[in-house]
């Protein structure tokens, strides 16, 4: 087990990222040998899913895509119709943020991006700098 840094030691918030960026890799990279158990556990926000294999939980955060406030409630609507619990998922990491993994989402059964459907169906639009 890791020592936490003591209260005076400055680089501690940022080990700890660092160590909730590891264990989300590490996630990413035992999920294709179970790629078939990844699946939609809840909508929990516009753009803020929660995935999980039957072991293990993380938050997922849409890349590439901002929701409007005034369309929050609809795009969450919009998600849980596309994504029902239990919808089996494939998860592209793009980068990690405040303890979150953000990734591109697509349905097993599907080639599309959820990003880029959501911003297709007016309900978000993409970010800039993004594929």
């Amino acid at each position: 087990m890791l020592p936490l840094p003591s209260p005076g030691w400055q680089g501690g918030s940022s080990l700890w990222r660092a160590l909730v960026a590891v264990a989300a890799s590490l996630f990413l990279l035992l999920l294709p040998a179970v790629a078939d158990a990844a699946q939609v556990l809840q909508v929990r926000g516009p753009t803020l899913l929660q995935i999980g294999d039957g072991n293990r939980s993380v938050p997922v955060e849409l890349a590439c895509v901002a929701v409007a406030p005034g369309s929050s409630s609809d795009a969450v609507a919009w998600l849980r119709r596309q994504l029902p619990r239990q919808t089996r998922v494939q998860l592209r990491p793009v980068s990690q943020h405040d303890g979150r993994l953000v990734a591109q989402v697509r349905r097993l059964d599907s080639d599309s991006d959820l990003g880029t459907a959501l911003v297709a169906a007016g309900l978000a639009t993409a970010s800039p700098g993004c594929p």
